[in-house]
């Protein structure tokens, strides 16, 4: 194997595993471009069943990366989701490393 291939391999075997299971990476770029986001927002960005997603967002707020936030408006419960800033730091050193391994890549 290549020297280049193997950097590669280690860059991405250090990247963040809560951040890298796809279910979860859509959500926290979803949540990265905007300042918060609505549940149902993100049940729709994500494609995911609002199960899927209940669980996906426990774990990323159990890691500290989101916060949760229930309130009422006009009667009806909506829940805000945003990036904490350990979330938004997760987030960009997770992009940092994964674009590292990429770019280490030999070309075909």
């Amino acid at each position: 194997m290549s020297e280049e291939f193997l950097n590669a391999s280690r860059h991405l075997a250090e990247v963040d595993p809560i951040i890298h299971a796809p279910a979860r990476l859509g959500i926290m770029a979803a949540l990265f471009v905007v300042k918060a986001a609505d549940f149902v927002f993100l049940v729709r960005q994500t494609g995911l069943t609002r199960g899927n997603l209940s669980a996906h967002l426990s774990k990323l707020e159990a890691a500290g990366y989101i916060t949760v936030e229930k309130k009422f408006v006009k009667r009806v419960p909506r829940t805000l989701l945003s990036l904490t800033e350990q979330g938004r730091e997760a987030f960009q050193t997770y992009r940092k490393q994964v674009q590292q391994a990429l770019d280490e890549l030999p070309e075909s």
